[in-house]
């Protein structure tokens, strides 16, 4: 029995993560995909008619993803440091649970390969860089957050941290809570912006 377009279409998307975990993105195929899912070649062409449109319908399931979990975050009504608190937990649970995302962001297809894949990481990094500083300059304005730090800067230290955390546990054969290492130290970044401190 034939799928439906948009299950099928879905289905392609989380083979294609699938895949790019196990074997790193460069090394995705198309055909590689066609055959786990038992489509031929050229059915899969017709849900997405290059490659690089396979990539991008992936990047923006990914990008939708992080937007609800980050609209999720910023519904809490505790303040700016329980939002950023939040806002860092959602995007590290995103990561553990689209693995291959840190990889994805280092590889070919991303940097040399594709542009309108790269800008939709890119335009996400931003979104999620102002949304962090937003939180900043409210705690700053609460007098919660020191306030000779730029906002910016400090939003920037906080992305930054999750990518780093990202990366090292990606590289490390996932041997550490994402989330919880990531928390950790995200809570010892708000301690050494606490105001107060000199």
């Amino acid at each position: 029995m034939r799928k439906p377009a948009d299950l099928r279409r879905a289905e392609i998307v989380a083979t294609v993560l699938d895949q790019a975990d196990r074997i790193g993105p460069d090394r995705v195929t198309t055909g590689a995909v066609a055959s786990m899912i038992g489509v031929t070649q050229a059915a899969l062409f017709r849900h997405f008619p290059s490659k690089a449109a396979l990539w991008l319908a992936v990047a923006e399931h990914v990008a939708e993803g992080l937007g609800a979990a980050w609209d999720e975050a910023l519904s809490q009504n505790h303040g700016p440091l329980v939002r950023l608190r939040a806002l860092i937990a959602a995007q590290l649970a995103q990561i553990a649970a689209t693995p291959a995302l840190p990889m994805l962001l280092f590889s070919r297809e991303l940097n040399v390969t594709n542009a309108d894949l790269r800008a939709t990481f890119h335009g996400r990094l931003m979104v999620f860089r102002s949304l962090l500083e937003q939180q900043v300059a409210a705690g700053q304005n609460a007098g919660l957050l020191r306030n000779d730090i730029n906002a910016m800067d400090a939003a920037v230290l906080m992305t930054s941290l999750v990518q780093g955390v990202a990366i090292r546990w990606a590289l490390g054969a996932r041997d550490f809570d994402l989330p919880g290492e990531g928390l950790r130290l995200f809570d010892v970044q708000c301690r050494l912006l606490a105001a107060g401190r000199e």
